[in-house]
């Protein structure tokens, strides 16, 4: 790995974009530190470690917990993508009409989602701060009026877009994408925060037997951290390969390829629209705190979406579930692809094109979509799981 970065540093144009990407990522963590003007930021230390702030606090990477300028992160920029593209489902006709003109209809469509975006992440983070500032133990914003909780709107709104900016120009000019390079920052850069946090809790006044079971838990929490990403790893880069054959020739090509698919095909999107599905009624919620906090309905619907009690985790797990077999008919749409197929003059061996082409990657995809709901399942019940443990342990000792 050692002598793969070093031979990377010397090549001029890859040094260039590792450089780049690093310079945007460090402006993007400054910003992380930038609080809201108006805003008291340490009254949301008291509800850290619930699940609305956790959530939020994964895609704005840890700027929700300084209430900063990219305290929304680009989480309205990736709803409106997954909006956007719902539409293109043969419900918007100029929808539609934008995602078979190629590059150009990709813009189209990339200006849409920005302005979606403006209008969701203007709605949400006032909606947020007022949610936040209903609860009698925080008093969040310092004067709350109108006026107020609209500057707060535009200045969160403005990071949002600026985010989203950063991650653009990572795409283009840096390594990776962008906004998962991004949104891959904030929980590294949160991970110093969470291992001190464990020495603290763990380690520290920690004697004889208790601090021989301190380090123990250290091993095994290093080595379950190992095998998670290997697995995920292990996971992410299989993919199940559809042979493909041209009746048409091309001078110097081969006359058979592949179609790769992934296992998971929906990437990490269906958990990105879990969390977010399950967030905004926790947003609404908090609303109705000072005045119903003891009513049964709102007792119910707190246990429902907090995924930190065994109900909540478990519409969570399902939501995910739906989400990946949707999302994955969205990103490979069988029917589109049985067109695009016929146009380039190629088929799969074996299976008649148009019709019976369309239903057999629908039918690969429902099989490859189990197994990846399966794993995206797992992989995000594993810290909630983790989270819930420790809860109970802590109220057992």
């Amino acid at each position: 790995m050692l002598s793969t970065l070093k031979s990377a540093f010397q090549v001029k144009e890859i040094r260039n974009k590792l450089l780049f990407t690093l310079g945007v990522l460090i402006i993007f963590r400054l910003g992380a530190y930038i609080t809201v003007p108006g805003i008291n930021a340490k009254a949301l230390q008291s509800v850290a470690s619930s699940g609305l702030v956790n959530i939020l606090n994964t895609f704005s990477g840890g700027g929700l917990t300084n209430y900063s300028i990219f305290a929304m992160g680009v989480s309205p920029y990736i709803t409106a993508q997954i909006i956007v593209q719902l539409l293109q489902m043969d419900i918007v006709p100029r929808f539609v009409e934008w995602g078979k003109q190629g590059e150009v209809g990709r813009r189209k469509l990339n200006q849409w989602t920005r302005y979606l975006t403006v209008i969701l992440g203007f709605f949400q983070s006032i909606g947020i701060t007022a949610g936040f500032n209903q609860l009698s133990s925080l008093n969040l914003v310092s004067h709350p009026n109108a006026q107020t909780f609209i500057m707060i709107g535009v200045i969160l709104t403005g990071g949002t877009m600026l985010t989203t900016w950063m991650g653009d120009m990572i795409t283009e000019r840096g390594i990776g994408n962008g906004i998962s390079m991004i949104i891959f920052a904030g929980i590294i850069a949160r991970l110093p925060v969470g291992l001190q946090k464990l020495y603290q809790e763990n380690i520290v006044g920690a004697s004889g037997s208790e601090l021989w079971l301190a380090i123990l838990f250290g091993i095994v929490l290093l080595i379950a951290v190992l095998a998670i990403v290997t697995f995920v790893t292990w996971v992410q880069q299989a993919e199940r390969r559809v042979p493909i054959q041209y009746t048409r020739r091309v001078a110097g090509a081969s006359d058979s390829s592949y179609l790769p698919l992934k296992v998971n095909v929906a990437g990490v999107i269906p958990v990105i629209f879990a969390s977010s599905f399950i967030a905004t009624p926790q947003t609404i919620l908090m609303a109705f705190t000072a005045t119903h906090s003891q009513d049964t309905w709102y007792q119910v619907l707190s246990d429902i979406f907090n995924m930190q009690t065994p109900t909540g985790a478990t519409l969570y797990t399902v939501l995910i579930v739906m989400f990946t077999f949707f999302y994955a008919f969205v990103q490979v749409n069988p029917e589109k692809l049985s067109e695009n197929l016929q146009k380039q003059g190629s088929y799969i061996p074996g299976v008649w094109p148009g019709h019976e082409t369309q239903a057999y990657v629908s039918s690969l995809l429902m099989k490859l979509s189990t197994v990846g709901s399966v794993f995206l399942g797992i992989v995000a019940l594993i810290p909630l799981i983790a989270q819930m443990c420790g809860i109970w342990m802590n109220q057992s000792v």
